[in-house]
């Protein structure tokens, strides 16, 4: 198989068909020490110099192997290929499994992240007239799963050296309509959940966890996605435990569990009544096959993408201009969906980001700037000011500071200054992978003052 990146995101702009593992915070301590340097001061590759690793060859991904292949011939010749075929199909399996993996009696399986959250959404009677705040800075699935709804997504700044929800400006974006937040975990890591609990409490908010990069994460002793009233995520086949499309809801309140299977099984309660509102959401059992093939060493690539996490990290330390995704106190484990940097071009001779990512790939590691835009800069923030619905339930006075508020200038600067890898499959591979990517990095660095020249 050939490594691929395959992500629902469109408007990812990226700068060649390879990845590499990059940084996490420089707070979590060293794994190990990393073989000295040879090449640093030698010439770029782009130059006419020797790369570092030609040819890279990364752990391909999606990852498969006889496990998984095994799950969806079993699946195949059963014959029970949908969910409300048998209680004991694949999908109610994995769901059960997934919910040991979380230590909660039952989740709820999805077509997709973007179905699971639209799903939390409808089962917590959200709608037009009502706000929820999130982020600009992810997929465009966070913001459709609130606007399928009606509702209106109301975007706030970023931190820039987290890349996640500032909860400073989530504060400030809080007005008498008002009724959700969704942070977005991005990159896998857990944004400032003691922060954003503490404002939803005091302002009597539902929270609603993006957590579709961030599988396995944990923050103060939790899993990400039980902390705030519900938890979504993603199977995409970009993503650390995927099956091509797929999601999940988990919550540690099981009545809300119950609505969403509802909502999520076209309005029908599993007493076969149909109740609600609710669209055909339903995860298909080759997806759940794909999925509880995998499962057996889940935790142990969980593991080695954290080893290295870290061992990256402390052997880059000491480059400036390149600064790993900070980690709020008590952020334990990362998914490491992306590992990702601010790189600041004053410290690398004012090089522009596309010159420093282009030497990088001649030296045989590719890196990419990950979201070109926030999507407070994408076309759906005009449309919904076009229809009826928007105009009636929310009014122009509302739409107009809707539209005032569209100036993100920390999420457009995070966006300017992102280097990253797909950590998915780079990420699982060896310390000497590891190596590879460390050593590419410090060669850029070392001449720096050519990089204007390519």
């Amino acid at each position: 198989m050939k490594t691929k990146d395959f992500s629902r995101r469109k408007f990812i702009a990226t700068t060649a068909t390879g990845t590499a593992a990059v940084a996490v915070s420089a707070s979590i301590p060293a794994f190990g020490n990393i073989t000295p340097v040879r090449n640093e001061s030698e010439k770029l590759a782009i130059l006419g110099g020797t790369p570092v690793a030609p040819e890279k060859k990364w752990p391909d991904w999606p990852y498969i192997d006889e496990k998984v292949v095994e799950e969806v011939v079993k699946t195949t010749r059963s014959g029970i290929w949908c969910r409300i075929q048998s209680p004991n199909g694949t999908v109610p399996t994995f769901e059960k499994e997934l919910a040991k993996l979380y230590g909660i009696k039952n989740t709820v399986s999805t077509g997709s992240g973007t179905q699971a959250l639209n799903t939390v959404v409808e089962a917590l009677e959200l709608g037009p007239g009502d706000e929820i705040i999130t982020s600009p800075y992810t997929d465009p699935g966070t913001i459709q799963s609130i606007l399928v709804s009606r509702a209106l997504p109301v975007m706030a700044d970023l931190d820039p050296e987290s890349f996640q929800l500032d909860p400073d400006d989530v504060e400030r974006k809080i007005t008498k309509n008002t009724k959700a937040l969704m942070p977005v975990h991005m990159m896998g890591q857990p944004c400032n959940m003691q922060r954003i609990m503490e404002i939803a409490k005091k302002n009597n908010l539902k929270v609603i966890e993006d957590s579709c990069q961030a599988i396995m994460a944990v923050y103060q002793g939790k899993k990400v996605g039980l902390i705030g009233d519900a938890g979504c995520l993603s199977f995409q086949t970009s993503k650390v435990f995927c099956c091509g499309e797929g999601g999940a809801i988990f919550s540690n309140n099981d009545e809300l569990l119950e609505k969403c299977y509802t909502v999520m099984n076209h309005g029908t309660a599993k007493n076969g009544r149909t109740t609600v509102i609710g669209s055909k959401y339903r995860m298909n059992e080759f997806e759940a096959a794909v999925l509880l093939g995998q499962m057996p060493g889940l935790q142990e690539r969980h593991d080695i993408r954290n080893r290295n996490a870290k061992y990256i990290t402390e052997n880059l330390k000491d480059i400036p201009g390149l600064i790993p995704q900070k980690l709020y106190e008590g952020t334990t484990e990362g998914s490491w969906y992306i590992y990702a940097w601010a790189y600041k071009k004053e410290q690398w001779n004012n090089a522009p980001r596309e010159k420093f990512l282009k030497a990088l790939a001649a030296e045989g590691i590719s890196l990419s700037p990950y979201i070109a835009n926030g999507l407070h800069r994408e076309p759906w923030t005009e449309f919904i000011q076009t229809l009826p619905e928007y105009k009636t339930m929310f009014g122009a006075a509302r739409m107009k500071k809707f539209r005032d508020e569209l100036n993100l200038v920390k999420c457009d600067q995070v966006c300017q200054e992102m280097a990253m890898i797909w950590a998915s499959g780079p990420l699982t591979g060896t310390l000497a992978d590891m190596d590879d990517l460390i050593k590419a990095i410090k060669k850029v660095h070392a001449n720096r003052d050519k990089l204007n020249s390519i």
